[in-house]
């Protein structure tokens, strides 16, 4: 019973996280007229501020004397700050220049490139359904460069970012709420130091459109923390391939948002090319649901092996009763 409740509250934390990430969109254009850079900045100045507090609450400072020691992962948390944050500027930019729907391509697609970087880094072997994926998933990107006039860029640019993230996430296996903190760390200073710039300049809307404006700006700390500690508390309650279904939620919302909201267009090669995805994705989810359900059978059937054989080793192996005189 207690179980149950636990994947529950998890699956309540997934929808959240995922939920918020999905209804992201509507969040940026009320940061206009800012540009991509300066909201950005002001994302890593407050999001340090955030994930201060919550540090300082669950007193998790440990941590932070191993890292500094390791000057490899220092570097590797570098990186994956450098490359996040090309990330977040790019999609805070397609947000607010009307390419909704091709960044929300980005995160469709991402699953595949996450593939195949495995296979072109880590050199993991494929299965024949995941080839089949890659492939569909390449013919799709064919027929949206068509559609485009070009290749989806954004989108290629928004996958391969978050892949290249999630490898070094890997390399690193940090805690989300401790490697959050060091990347916005890292990258706090460069930020802060563009927003005081801008001031100088005359060019910061943090104290020229009014407090509101002001606020919203502060506020982007807790819009990037709040998600991704929910996201947390999921992945402790849920399985792993249910938390891989989730995932697609924050891009269907981003495209249901692009097209119903924003009104942005859709010719029919673009649906032909968002189709031959959704495609790639069902062969990938049906594959990884599949692999998992044969891995806990294999191990239910061992762990029902193992007990059978102990069980009739237990009374050969037992001592022999004592023939002693009394």
């Amino acid at each position: 019973m207690k179980a149950d409740n636990e994947q529950r509250t998890g699956l309540l934390y997934g929808f959240g996280a995922y939920g918020m990430w999905g209804l992201v969109p509507l969040f940026w254009p009320l940061l206009m007229p800012s540009g991509a850079i300066e909201i950005l900045a002001h994302r890593m100045v407050w999001s340090l501020a955030v994930v201060a507090v919550a540090l300082l609450a669950l007193r998790r400072w440990r941590w932070i004397g191993e890292l500094v020691r390791r000057p490899r992962k220092l570097g590797l948390t570098a990186l994956a700050a450098s490359v996040i944050s090309v990330n977040w500027g790019l999609y805070i930019w397609s947000v607010n220049n009307g390419h909704v729907v091709e960044a929300s391509l980005g995160y469709f697609i991402n699953p595949l490139v996450t593939i195949a970087l495995g296979v072109l880094v880590l050199g993991e072997r494929l299965r024949r359904a995941q080839w089949a994926a890659v492939a569909v998933g390449l013919a799709a990107v064919v027929v949206l460069a068509v559609g485009y006039g070009r290749p989806p860029w954004i989108s290629l640019a928004l996958a391969c970012s978050f892949a290249v993230y999630g490898l070094i996430k890997k390399k690193l296996a940090m805690g989300g709420l401790e490697s959050l903190t060091a990347e916005t760390a890292l990258l706090f200073l460069p930020a802060l130091g563009y927003l005081l710039w801008l001031g100088v300049e005359g060019r910061s809307t943090f104290t020229s459109q009014g407090l509101g404006h002001s606020a919203l700006l502060a506020s982007t700390g807790l819009v990037t923390a709040i998600p991704l500690i929910c996201f947390g508390a999921a992945a402790i309650r849920v399985p792993l391939s249910t938390l891989g279904l989730l995932q697609y939620l924050a891009p269907v919302f981003q495209f249901a948002l692009g097209v119903l909201y924003f009104h942005e267009a859709m010719p029919p090669e673009r649906w032909a090319g968002f189709g031959l995805v959704w495609v790639a994705l069902v062969v990938l989810t049906w594959d990884a649901l599949r692999t998992s359900r044969r891995s806990r059978a294999r191990l239910a059937g061992a762990e029902a092996e193992a007990e059978a054989v102990a069980s009739a080793a237990g009374p050969a192996s037992a001592p022999a009763p004592s023939r002693e005189p009394a």
